[in-house]
């Protein structure tokens, strides 16, 4: 029976299929170091499922028979890719099932940010509403504004689609290339980075992590930005050099931001958590009990296919190239 290692939580049925099927090991944090227990059960495994874990040569170098990792993501930076190709174990991943959620999300930033709602929660709830309310708690438009996007990718797009219309906003791009075949229908401009920063009322980033974007937003790039703009990121933490962006929140060099990844996470105690104008999630652009049940079921099959000696579809490294 070939073993699969189980190294995060999974859906419960996901689970349940896999052990009808497999000899399953399922690691446990509560029983010591996680990477200790990766080494022991790698040696002899078939088959790895999971999420939020760094594997690379310090974890996986036991594995003798190791033919692919299933991560129940979208992202793979948590993965020595080029280890990977070394070893030739495969890596597959989960696009597409959760674009419209992300999207979903990113809108989700933009308006609460605009409209201060973490702010007006709690100062309701404190009990501070006590008269008409004024300046301080007024946020600001989202109707017909400027809406820059960084990266016209799948959840980029789906992002401008929500923008373009059920907002009618203006959409501005940028993006390694241009894509006319996804803008035209958005009536979508293409931009130079700078130019983007400097007209958007409202920027958001939407792009892999690579050498190209990592730190793609920094001191320069918020000063570029208008005082009243919003910054919005689910792409990847390491996107952003997040000092600047609490330092730029701090002076106001723009008016606000809304955050579901960052560069260190989970995040603690950061400067984040004391500013008012900054909107906070936990990593959760694709957490719905729906896509979630979507992204485990593509894992389960691209896991189940590789087992089977056919070939996954969704494969970042087809090729061991």
């Amino acid at each position: 029976m070939k073993k699969v290692v189980v190294f995060s939580q999974i859906d419960k049925e996901i689970l349940s299929r896999l052990q009808q099927d497999y000899h399953v090991v399922v690691l446990n944090p509560k029983l010591g170091d996680i990477n200790e227990q990766i080494r022991q059960e790698v040696v002899d495994a078939d088959g790895m499922i999971g999420a939020g874990r760094l594997l690379n040569e310090s974890n996986l170098a036991p594995a003798q028979k190791l033919k692919i990792i299933s991560s129940v993501t979208v992202g793979y930076d948590n993965y020595d890719v080029a280890y990977l190709n070394q070893k030739k174990i495969w890596l597959s991943n989960t696009p597409h099932v959760l674009t419209e959620t992300t999207a979903d999300l990113a809108f989700t930033l933009l308006l609460s940010a605009a409209r201060k709602v973490p702010f007006l929660d709690h100062w309701t709830k404190q009990g501070e509403w006590k008269r008409t309310v004024g300046p301080q708690q007024f946020g600001l438009d989202v109707f017909g504004k400027t809406l820059g996007i960084i990266g016209l990718g799948n959840i980029g797009t789906a992002i401008a689609r929500r923008g373009f219309y059920g907002f009618n906003m203006n959409i501005v791009y940028h993006n390694r290339r241009e894509k006319p075949e996804l803008a035209e229908p958005l009536n979508a401009q293409y931009l130079g980075l700078d130019e983007l920063l400097q007209k958007s009322d409202f920027v958001v980033t939407a792009v892999d992590l690579n050498t190209e974007s990592k730190a793609l937003m920094g001191k320069a790039q918020f000063e570029l930005m208008q005082k009243h703009a919003i910054f919005i990121n689910i792409a990847r933490g390491s996107v952003v050099d997040e000092q600047a962006l609490i330092e730029a929140l701090q002076q106001e060099v723009i008016f606000a931001a809304g955050l579901d990844v960052y560069e260190k996470e989970p995040l603690q105690d950061s400067e984040l958590f004391k500013l008012p104008n900054v909107v906070t999630l936990p990593h959760v652009g694709s957490a719905t009990a729906e896509t979630r049940k979507k992204m485990a079921n593509l894992a389960y099959k691209n896991l189940v296919e590789a087992l089977e000696d056919k070939t996954p579809r969704y494969l970042v490294n087809p090729n061991f190239v």
